[in-house]
C-alpha cells in the first residue's frame, strides 16, 4: 500500500503522508505559520467545538435538502469521532496564523472528510465522494465557523477556570475560619492603621474573588450569541433558507446550551467586542489576584525583620549564596502570570480595533491571547492553592504583641478623649517609645483600667463599637 497520496488545491499539488487525516491546505498552513509553536492540538475545546459545528451544519444541510443523507451521516459519524479526542493530534495549525482562521477551518474540514471517507470504505483523499469544502464546509464560511468555535471553546474553558477560582475562594474561606481568633494590625499606606483579625483579612481575599466570579460568569453569557449561518460576511450567501436557524438549534442541542443566533449577522461577523469584554474580566481577575499575592508576600516578610504575621510553606531554597533563605516563590510566580494576562488584554484590545469593514482577520491572535491567559492563570491559581494557601500558618503571638505595641491603637480612644488628646498621646509614644497603655492609663490616668479593658478587648478590637 502506498505511503503517500497526492492532493491539490488552488496553489498546486502536494504529496501527503497517507497516515495524516489532514490534507493539502492544512499541510501548507503548518508550513507557513510556525509562530508560537503552540498547535491547535493543545486546545481540545476548540477542536470539540469545531466538530460540534460541522455536525450541526451537516444535519441542518440534510434537513434543507442540500446534502445527501449518506454523506451527512458519514460527516456526523466523523464529527462524533473527533469529539472523543482521538484525532486531536491531527489538528496541527499554529494558534496564530494569517487568514482569519481559514487554516483552522480547513484543518477541521479535511480531517472530518477523511474520517468520513474511511467510514464509507474509501481511501483518504477521495474527495470526489466526500469533499472538505463542498460537503463538510457546506453552507459555511470560516467567517462564521471560526468565531463560533472560538466562542464555544472559550465558554467551555471559562467554565473550567471558574471551577479553579471557586477552589481558591474556598481555600481562603477555610483559612479565614482558622484565623478568626488571630489579632493583627490593619495597615494603610504600609503604616499601622487599626486592629483587625487575620481571619477577616483572609475573608476579604475570598470576598474579592466572589465579586470576580460573578463578573466572569456574567460576561461568559455573551459568548452564547453566535453568527452561524451568516457565512462570508453575514448576508447568508450560499446558505439555504432556514439553514442558520436549524444549524443553531442543532448546535444548542449538541452543546446543551441556550445558543442564540445574532440578530444582525453582518454586524456579528465583524464585531469582536464580546471578546474585549470577556478578556477585560480576566484582566480584572489578574489585577486583583496579583494584589492579593503582594499582600501574602508582605504579610510573610522577614521573617525576623519584616511583618512576619504569616508563614508561607517553604517549597524550595531561596538563594544560591544565602543559607537558610526561603522566598515566597509561589506568590511571585502568580504575580508574573498575572502580568502576562494583563498584557494579553491589550493584545485583544488592539486586535479588536484592527478589524476592517466586514471581517476582523485578527481573531486568531485573540484566540491565542484568551486561550493562553485562561490556561496559564488557571495553572497559576491551582499552584497557589496547592503549594501556598492551604499550608499558610499564623504567627499569632507575634501579631498580637505588635498590635498592643502599636501607636495605631490610639485611634480607638478618640471618642473618649478627642482627636487632640489622642494626637498628644501618639506623639509622646512615638518620641519616647512608651506604649499607649502606659501613657494613657498609668502616667496620665486619662481612663481607668476597666475602661481600657472594655475598649481593648479582643472582640472590640476586631468588631469595634462606639465606646465613649
Amino acid at each position: 500500500m502506498k505511503n503517500t497520496r497526492i492532493e491539490h488545491d488552488f496553489v498546486g499539488e502536494l504529496e501527503i503522508p497517507n497516515a495524516n487525516f489532514y490534507g493539502v491546505q492544512t499541510y501548507r498552513a503548518a508550513d507557513n505559520f510556525n509562530i508560537t509553536g503552540i498547535k491547535l492540538t493543545r486546545e481540545p475545546y476548540m477542536i470539540k467545538a469545531l466538530a460540534m459545528i460541522k455536525k450541526a451544519a451537516a444535519r441542518a444541510n440534510k434537513d434543507c435538502g442540500v446534502l445527501d443523507p449518506e454523506i451527512a451521516g458519514a460527516i456526523e459519524y466523523a464529527c462524533d469521532q473527533v469529539m472523543t479526542g482521538k484525532f486531536d493530534d491531527q489538528f496541527v495549525t499554529d494558534l496564530i496564523q494569517g487568514g482569519a482562521g481559514t487554516s483552522v477551518n480547513m484543518n477541521a474540514n479535511e480531517v472530518i472528510a477523511n474520517i468520513a471517507l474511511e467510514y464509507l470504505g474509501h481511501p483518504k483523499g477521495a474527495y470526489q465522494i466526500v469533499h472538505p469544502n463542498n460537503h463538510v464546509n457546506c453552507s459555511q464560511s470560516t467567517n462564521d465557523v471560526y468565531p463560533t468555535a472560538l466562542r464555544l471553546a472559550l465558554y467551555l474553558k471559562i467554565q473550567e477556570f471558574v471551577g479553579i477560582l471557586h477552589q481558591l475562594q474556598r481555600a481562603f474561606l477555610e483559612k479565614a475560619e482558622t484565623f478568626k481568633g488571630v489579632l493583627k494590625m490593619g495597615r494603610t499606606q504600609l503604616q499601622d492603621a487599626v486592629p483587625m483579625s487575620l481571619g477577616d483579612e483572609f475573608e476579604a481575599f475570598a470576598a474579592v474573588l466572589e465579586e470576580d466570579l460573578k463578573r466572569v460568569k456574567d460576561n461568559q453569557q455573551l459568548l452564547l450569541t453566535i453568527n452561524m449561518g451568516g457565512t462570508a460576511i453575514g448576508t447568508r450567501v450560499n446558505a439555504p433558507e432556514g439553514y442558520p436557524e436549524r444549524c443553531v438549534e442543532y448546535l444548542s442541542q449538541e452543546m446543551e446550551l441556550p445558543l442564540q443566533l445574532a440578530e444582525h449577522l453582518i454586524a456579528a461577523t465583524s464585531d469582536t467586542g464580546d471578546f474585549v469584554q470577556v478578556m477585560g474580566t480576566l484582566k480584572r481577575v489578574a489585577v486583583k489576584l496579583s494584589k492579593t499575592c503582594n499582600d501574602l508576600r508582605l504579610l510573610s516578610s522577614g521573617p525576623r525583620t519584616g511583618l512576619n504575621e504569616i508563614n508561607l510553606p517553604a517549597v524550595q531554597p531561596g538563594s544560591s549564596i544565602m543559607p537558610g533563605k526561603v522566598n515566597p516563590v509561589i506568590p511571585e510566580v502568580v504575580n508574573q502570570t498575572c502580568f502576562y494576562v494583563i498584557g494579553q488584554d491589550l493584545t485583544v484590545t488592539m486586535a479588536a480595533e484592527a478589524g476592517q469593514l466586514q471581517l476582523n482577520v485578527m481573531e486568531p491572535v485573540i484566540a491565542f491571547a484568551m486561550f493562553t491567559s485562561l490556561e496559564y492563570l488557571g495553572r497559576a491559581i491551582q499552584t497557589l492553592i496547592d503549594k501556598c494557601v492551604v499550608g499558610i500558618t499564623a504567627n499569632e503571638r507575634h501579631s498580637s504583641e505588635a498590635v498592643m505595641n502599636s501607636v495605631g491603637i490610639v485611634t480607638l480612644l478618640s471618642p473618649a478623649l478627642g482627636y487632640e488628646m489622642c494626637s498628644s498621646v501618639a506623639g509622646e509614644a512615638l518620641k519616647t517609645g512608651k506604649s499607649v497603655y502606659d501613657i494613657v492609663v498609668k502616667e496620665r490616668q486619662l481612663i481607668t483600667q476597666e475602661k481600657w479593658e472594655e475598649i481593648y478587648s479582643f472582640e472590640n478590637l476586631i468588631h469595634p463599637k462606639f465606646v465613649k
